[in-house]
């Protein structure tokens, strides 16, 4: 007997209280909706049904299954004992546990004195298991003030909303190469360019692509056509975007590998995100665990198909950055994120939208807050970004004059934002590289350098950093390079001149990248599945018709009368073409219960002849019956019966 037959069987035993609570641990079986046990049986031996139940499984029952594979037809209850080293009373408990959660799985099931394991089953580890793993020390809680972890996530909660912000605005004009995933290299060249670490550069990559802020197209991340309504957004709205794409990220936390712009069939970053979350979330309102390494400790043990000890770590530090979890307690963002209403609480961790900058003498400039987007493009143009903040310097301010901008515009636009003014350090910078700005022309023939100083000149012919351009003179003014303009403005510039570019006639070129943007991929999931998932009443219901159909019922006989009078009635009907059933029911009631009626007898082509008769026997077509009122014993053929009536009083 296979072991689906045997799974069957085994069903066949269960009542619908235990049916239900099977279908309830295995959904996925339920929601194809079996029409009976034993197609339940071929439902819960499914690949996929299977592996989606031993991942529901704990160490403690990984351990008692994996050997119970492992022994085969020898698995029993005492052969596991012995071979777990079950010897005391507590390790007997728990091997008693694990056996009883296995069953309610429908994973392993007893027959004739052994264990049978689901069919479909390979051993679990690389190792056979020495004893079955304990489960570790339940997490410690204490109490704390329900506001602690919020005021504590405003900063993290902040740095990930501009870090995103600043991500978006750099795949703007920046080449980011991703050909299906981001590269090592190129992420740590991104979160020096974001002066960011490694980690953190990661998340925001993967947190962009899963908000469908970025996308990969022609090998490069690109902003989609979403961010820029994204980016006009509250800092309240892009980070309720951000909490609620953090849960969906399929890639494993902590992992060497970059963030993926696309889905692995193999990662479930998204199992150990959301259940790293629903664990801080089961806290109390005034209550955090006192020891994070206690809490990933229970969920490796309790869930280790989706919580590895490396991979939670790094969930939890993601989480902590994205500002659901802070001080050991989810914060307000974190359980909404579960139970709704994100929106409503995201204001409390981001501060409102900073439209002024404090430009200091010392060339620098700070944000209290979040800049708006107007305020990021006017620093963005002319200063570069740094960890407290942005710092101008000549070929920031040079890197804004190039893009076109003159110096007294330029100023006036540092003035709009400025909350106490340019100082004159910064006013000064900004005349004195304008000053240089363009003295020096790079003209693409592939290529000539121009200046209108010959000294300047011969002081660029002879620069040793640019020998390996091969400059030579063509007149005072002119020089040529054997590198093209591109290459040539590089070297020049990393050299400390400050050239611009021109045509061949000598008319200026305002450097620009071109914009692009792209569609964001579909959702994933957004069609949902065909059918929606069973109640817990739909289950009961389930559950008991799948038992009610494999009840044995009692086979019906009809008592004799009754089995008699159904004969006569259907060899009458075929004997007779014009009576109507009701008549013919009412002569088979007669013949059976030998009653009187009136017949009505063709005796010629328009003619009949009317009788009361005692009809007491039916054979060969023709129906033997007692005439009134004499009581002479006559046939009659039944084709010849033309109606049958019922008399009373005879």
């Amino acid at each position: 007997m296979g072991r689906k037959t045997a799974l069957a069987g085994w069903l066949r035993e269960l009542d619908a209280g235990q049916i239900r609570d099977l279908l309830a641990l295995r959904k996925d079986a339920a929601d194809r909706r079996p029409p009976s046990l034993r197609a339940l049986a071929d439902e819960l031996t499914t690949t996929a049904s299977v592996r989606a139940a031993v991942d529901g499984l704990d160490q403690g029952c990984r351990d008692v299954l994996d050997t119970a594979l492992r022994l085969g037809d020898e698995a029993g209850v005492e052969a596991l004992a012995e071979r777990l080293r079950c010897n005391g009373k507590a390790s007997r408990a728990e091997l008693k546990r694990a056996l009883g959660a296995l069953r309610a799985r429908a994973l392993v099931w007893p027959a004739a004195g052994r264990l049978v394991c689901s069919p479909g089953l390979r051993p679990l580890e690389d190792e056979p298991p020495r004893r079955i793993t304990p489960a570790p020390r339940t997490p410690r809680r204490v109490p704390q003030d329900r506001g602690f972890a919020d005021r504590a996530a405003i900063t993290p909660a902040t740095s990930t909303v501009d870090g995103v912000t600043r991500l978006v605005d750099l795949c703007d004009v920046e080449l980011v190469a991703c050909r299906g995933v981001v590269g090592l290299r190129e992420l740590r060249r991104l979160a020096a360019l974001l002066r960011a670490d490694e980690g953190r550069a990661r998340l925001w990559v993967g947190l962009a692509v899963e908000a469908r802020l970025l996308a990969v197209d022609d090998g490069r991340l690109v902003p989609t056509v979403r961010s820029d309504a994204w980016r006009a957004e509250s800092p309240a709205d892009r980070l309720a975007s951000l909490a609620l794409a953090w849960p969906r990220l399929t890639w494993t936390p902590g992992r060497q590998r970059p963030a993926s712009a696309e889905v692995s069939s193999a990662d479930s970053g998204d199992r150990t995100r959301r259940g790293l979350l629903e664990r801080y979330a089961r806290l109390g309102a005034d209550e955090a665990y006192e020891h994070r390494h206690e809490v990933v400790a229970e969920l490796v043990w309790a869930l280790p198909a989706a919580h590895g000890r490396a991979a939670t770590e790094a969930a939890l530090v993601e989480a902590e950055s994205v500002g659901l979890v802070a001080l050991g307690a989810a914060t307000a963002l974190g359980r909404a994120v579960l139970a709704g209403g994100v929106a409503e609480v995201a204001a409390r961790f981001v501060p409102p939208t900073a439209t002024t900058a404090h430009l200091r003498p010392d060339l620098t400039a700070v944000v209290g807050g979040l800049p708006s987007r107007e305020l990021s493009a006017v620093l963005d143009l002319a200063a570069d970004g740094t960890a407290g903040g942005w710092r101008f310097s000549g070929a920031s301010v040079r890197r804004a004059l190039d893009a076109g901008h003159e110096p007294d515009a330029l100023l006036a636009r540092l003035v709009s934002v400025a909350e106490h003014g340019v100082p004159p350090t910064l006013a000064h910078l900004v005349r004195e590289v304008a000053r240089q700005h363009g003295r020096i022309t790079v003209t693409p023939v592939a290529c000539c350098v121009r200046a209108e100083d010959p000294a300047l000149v011969g002081e660029i012919a002879a620069h040793p950093a640019l020998a390996q351009l091969a400059l030579q003179p063509l007149g005072p003014t002119v020089l040529a390079s054997a590198k093209p303009a591109a290459e040539t403005l590089a070297l020049l510039r990393a050299a400390g001149y400050a050239p611009t570019t021109s045509t061949a006639d000598g008319t200026a070129v305002v450097e620009r990248v071109p914009r692009r943007r792209v569609e964001p991929p579909p959702v994933r999931g957004a069609t949902g599945g065909w059918r929606a998932p069973l109640t817990e009443q739909e289950l009961a219901k389930l559950a008991a018709a799948l038992v009610e159909r494999e009840r044995p019922r009692p086979k019906f006989v009809l008592p004799p009368a009754e089995s008699q009078r159904m004969g006569a009635v259907r060899l009458l009907r075929d004997q007779s073409l014009v009576l109507r059933d009701s008549e013919v029911v009412l002569l088979a009631e007669a013949l059976v219960s030998r009653t009187s009626v009136e017949i009505a007898v063709a005796s010629g082509p328009r003619t009949t002849v009317k009788h009361v008769i005692t009809p007491v026997d039916h054979a060969a077509g023709n129906l033997k019956a007692n005439c009134a009122p004499r009581g002479e014993h006559r046939e009659f053929p039944v084709s010849r019966i033309r109606s049958v009536r019922a008399v009373t009083g005879v």
